[in-house]
């Protein structure tokens, strides 16, 4: 999978610089091309003249060195990677990129880039385990950054514990079962409908729920990463929608999100329903805004069409349809009764009574229910980290349908 693979190495000043050295070596043998940015640092512990030979590249160190070419140099470097690995990565460059320091050839290239950036940290165990670093860790996890962590063992300080950066086969692996993951869903049409839908009461209000989109957002980002041609349905959000998308469409009410979503899946292998869609809407819309006064103030409310049942309905057999169930109560009950009505594959249930889960929030904790009865539990985590856990097993258990 790293055949012609275009590889951005940084490396920092620790110890385990040496070992980068059998990383470039590990990724030309798997055929793909390699660049190397070092730190100033990182030239205390291997030279340049070592990683230009075994990449068979330049290497960039100085900002301000002369230029060999017309563009500047950690632009076309950042433009040119297919990924990014810093590897060791020290405490001192997790820090800068969790802030958006740019003080050297290595941060400055690192803000620039728009390709899958992965960081293999390696440094003194309480280096490691100090919460600022850990809270950087985080930070850049949640910007979508990958983290191949560091090995436990007896360190170069004399210490024992986590530290050790990972072996040079295993960072070749973790890239490699990137582009694999990245391959997955290569040609297929997947349609993430994401957010909620608002129903208009008169010109200034409505009615409305919680969901901000942040599950239905990182799945259609999820869905990207691993190839697909992805069309994103979102109600009103504060969120950017995800590059790489195939389509975006922006709606509001319930009406407007039936008729896309049916036209669109008419031609999605993978179905995947996380909006928050209103089950009512107001029979009669005020065309003007609608005065206060002492009186009660009584609104007729009208079902809205079920979407996802007539997805269920209307679904063909290599189509993968999955919806999701928010509960208060009998989760388990209610999911596996929506899977029978709705015609399900998957659902995906959460409890958004639990701390950290359900609306608003930046986490969740689900349980991925398949039609057969079987169950993926899944602890509180990221929305992000959640999406790759459903795009797992929804993959695992349909791999004959796609």
């Amino acid at each position: 999978m790293l055949q012609g693979k275009k590889i951005l190495l940084g490396v920092t000043g620790g110890i385990a610089a040496y070992k980068a050295v059998e990383v470039v070596s590990r990724l030309r043998k798997a055929g793909a091309e390699v660049r190397v940015v070092m730190t100033r640092e990182a030239t205390e512990f291997v030279t340049k003249l070592t990683f230009r030979e075994i990449s068979g590249n330049p290497v960039a160190v100085d900002m301000w060195a002369p230029v060999q070419h017309w563009n500047v140099a950690h632009i076309a470097l950042a433009e040119w990677a297919d990924a990014v690995l810093v590897a060791p990565a020290t405490a001192n460059i997790i820090a800068k990129a969790a802030l958006g320091v740019a003080d050297d050839m290595l941060s400055t290239t690192l803000l620039a880039v728009t390709a899958p950036v992965f960081f293999a940290p390696a440094m003194n165990s309480n280096m490691y385990a100090h919460p600022a670093t850990q809270k950087n860790l985080d930070i850049l996890v949640k910007r979508g950054l990958h983290i191949i962590p560091p090995g436990t063992g007896k360190l170069a300080c004399g210490a024992e514990g986590p530290g050790r950066l990972a072996e040079p086969a295993d960072i070749v692996a973790a890239l490699e079962a990137f582009f694999i993951e990245g391959a997955q869903l290569s040609g297929i049409k997947v349609l993430v409908t994401a957010a909620g839908t608002i129903e208009p009461i008169d010109p200034v209000r409505y009615i409305g729920n919680r969901s901000s989109g942040r599950m239905g957002y990182a799945l259609a980002e999820e869905a990207v990463a691993r190839g697909a041609e992805v069309v994103l349905v979102s109600g009103p959000s504060a969120l950017k929608p995800p590059s790489g998308l195939k389509q975006f469409v922006s709606v509001e009410t319930a009406a407007e999100m039936r008729e896309v979503v049916l036209r669109e899946a008419e031609t999605s292998r993978i179905v995947i329903k996380a909006a928050a869609v209103a089950d009512y809407h107001p029979k009669h819309v005020s065309e003007q805004k609608i005065k206060k006064n002492d009186e009660e103030l009584s609104i007729r409310l009208e079902k809205n069409p079920d979407i996802l049942k007539e997805l269920g309905q209307r679904k063909r057999p290599e189509q993968i349809l999955v919806g999701f169930a928010a509960e208060t109560q009998n989760l388990l009950q209610y999911a596996r009764e929506k899977i029978e009505k709705k015609n399900l594959d998957f659902i995906v249930a959460n409890d958004v009574t639990k701390p950290g889960a359900g609306f608003n929030t930046t986490t969740n904790t689900v349980k991925i229910i398949a039609r057969d009865g079987s169950i993926e539990e899944v602890p509180l985590m990221t929305k992000r980290e959640i999406a790759k856990r459903i795009f797992d097993y929804v993959l695992q258990k349909g791999e004959n349908r796609i």
